[in-house]
């Protein structure tokens, strides 16, 4: 029996001194005595049941007299053994919570493990056939890349057609063009006509903090997609992982550059790959490693480029299925106010103008919700108006040279709108139409090009003209701006300039993107640098001449479209060559 047992048993009664257990002994009213010494306590039972514990002095032998005396059983406890069962439990319990703490540890230890080991595997999207809805009818406004990838739909259909004439299937196919194109949408049509497994990765996936994780992605990845054969295995933004090896300020054998390397033997090493096909996508391919994009890895490159007029139709009519379009909607009209848009910003245009219709409860999208939809695009948010007052007044002079200036010369592009209502951060704007055989096939001409200078200074020379040369404002900061970039690129790119047909710049790169440092540094002479600056300020000033030129012969039509706009506040393109008598 344990010492806590006998410590609630002898509890039940205090009060009883010492001398009176003498006397009560003596008495003979004491029915047992257990003398524990370890403890300096006796506990005593009476004869009516009663049960104590009372101290008592160390060694003491008067209790052993008394208890011999009068003949009352007394019992000696060794308190030892108790003090050794509780030190026991004790003991136990400590031993019971190192067992239960280290099973934690070992668990969480073995959970890590399997993480560390499970780095090296890759974890591509296989997307199940029933998901893959997307049909080369879903894709329009780049049928040039369709019907090449469309090739592709037949090798995995009907690949004997091709053995039996010696043709080998293409081990990759590298997409490339501007955001938005529709790129990955391709991709998806590929493997939905196909009818094969479809694995989808982003090439940033495969590159990890430890080192070797990303080669063993790639390895992993190209042995589940050989157990699916065929198949077609896509890696979407693979600039992040293909850039050029040992370029730039940080080259060297980086964890990037050995993934890069082992999805380079995959592709093209010892084994065979049969019946794997490699889609990839990228914007960046002038920053992709040579040994990358060479004949037998990717052996074609398919260019995804921006959408023409006849393009963005298509592409409108696709996205406009699943939307009410009012029956005043023209899709070749909004094709036309829209050049330069990819398809994703076209979808992004209707997706707004619908959005526009719900907020205006109309149970159909109009030209106004496109509208909208457009201005929200291209400008931002509107503001609040402009009150009448000078600075109105002055915006409206400003953005009258710009829209006149445009509409008098026939190389420039062709007023779209002319606006007081603010947005975002501009507080008026003048919005043009490129010219859509121009902006289609990506021409310009320097008639173009300098019509563009003198239509941005427009505004500065409207100013000039009407408040003089000391009350203009710096409105003209951003025109500045595309002047200076627009001439430099004049004179030094395009050879529209007296320094001849000489390409002195090409086109800006940014450091770190597999570029080397160095390559930014100009290649030519000082001199030859600051004939580049004369030519610049030449054009420049060229072309506010001829602005202020074409405005100061009509001050009063000027005067005139002002008061228009500022009554008017917003007039289209149409609305202001019929004012200014240029229809």
């Amino acid at each position: 029996m344990s010492g806590f047992f006998f410590q609630k048993l002898w509890k039940k009664e205090k009060g009883v001194s010492y001398s009176r257990l003498l006397r009560d002994i003596d008495n003979k009213k004491v029915k047992q005595l257990d003398l524990v010494p370890a403890r300096r306590e006796v506990r005593v039972e009476y004869d009516d049941g009663r049960r104590i514990n009372v101290p008592i002095f160390s060694n003491d032998n008067q209790i052993l007299r008394a208890a011999e005396s009068s003949g009352t059983p007394l019992t000696v406890v060794d308190g030892r053994r108790e003090q050794a069962i509780r030190d026991l439990a004790g003991t136990l319990l400590i031993v019971l919570l190192v067992v239960i703490g280290l099973s934690f540890l070992l668990r969480r230890s073995a959970q890590i493990a399997n993480q560390a080991l499970g780095f090296g595997r890759s974890q591509p999207r296989l997307k199940p056939q029933e998901d893959l809805q997307v049909r080369f009818e879903d894709v329009e406004g780049i049928n040039d890349a369709r019907q090449e990838l469309e090739e592709v739909v037949t090798f995995l259909r009907q690949p004997e057609t091709f053995i039996r004439l010696g043709a080998k299937i293409p081990r990759g196919v590298l997409l490339v063009g501007p955001p938005g194109t529709g790129k990955t949408l391709l991709a998806k049509a590929i493997a939905g006509e196909a009818g094969v497994p479809f694995f989808s990765m982003a090439a940033s996936e495969f590159v990890e903090l430890f080192v070797g994780v990303g080669a063993s992605r790639v390895r992993d990845l190209f042995r589940q997609a050989k157990d699916k054969a065929p198949c077609i295995v896509f890696i979407d933004e693979i600039d992040a992982v293909g850039r050029q090896r040992g370029a730039g300020i940080g080259g060297g054998n980086d964890e990037r550059e050995q993934t890069l390397n082992q999805l380079l033997t995959e592709m093209d090493g010892f084994e065979e790959n049969s019946g794997v096909i490699l889609l990839a996508a990228t914007n960046r391919a002038d920053v992709l490693d040579t040994a990358l994009t060479r004949p037998g890895r990717f052996d074609r490159r398919i260019d995804v480029g921006l959408p023409d007029r006849r393009g963005r139709v298509a592409i409108l009519a696709v996205h406009a299925r699943s939307r009410p379009l009012a029956l005043e909607v023209n899709l070749e009209y909004w094709a036309t106010r829209t050049p330069g848009f990819s398809g994703a910003d076209l979808a992004n245009l209707l997706n707004e103008a619908a959005i526009l219709a719900a907020r205006q409860d109309k149970a159909e999208i109009g030209d106004a919700q496109l509208e909208g939809a457009l201005e929200r695009i291209t400008m931002g948010l509107s503001n609040r108006p402009l009150q009448d007052s000078a600075k109105k007044r002055l915006i409206a002079y400003h953005e009258v040279g710009h829209a006149l200036v445009a509409s008098l010369l026939p190389a420039a592009n062709k007023v779209d709108k002319v606006t007081l209502l603010p947005r975002n951060k501009a507080g008026a704007y003048t919005r043009f139409i490129p010219d859509q055989d121009q902006s289609d096939y990506g021409l310009l001409t320097r008639s173009s090009c300098f019509a563009n200078l003198v239509v941005a200074l427009g505004g500065r020379a409207a100013e000039q003209i009407v408040f003089g040369p000391l009350e203009v404002t710096q409105g003209a900061s951003g025109d500045f701006q595309m002047v200076a970039q627009l001439a430099r690129e004049m004179v030094t790119r395009f050879g529209f300039s007296a320094l001849g047909p000489l390409a002195l710049e090409g086109p800006g790169s940014e450091v770190f993107l597999g570029r080397d440092w160095f390559s930014r540094r100009p290649g030519y002479a000082e001199s030859t640098g600051q004939a580049i600056d004369d030519q610049i300020r030449t054009l420049a000033k060229s072309a506010l001449d001829q602005a202020m030129s074409l405005l100061n012969s009509r001050r009063q039509l000027m005067d005139d479209l002002v008061e228009a706009l500022i009554e008017e506040e917003t007039l289209s393109g149409e609305r202001f060559r019929s004012l200014a008598g240029l229809t």
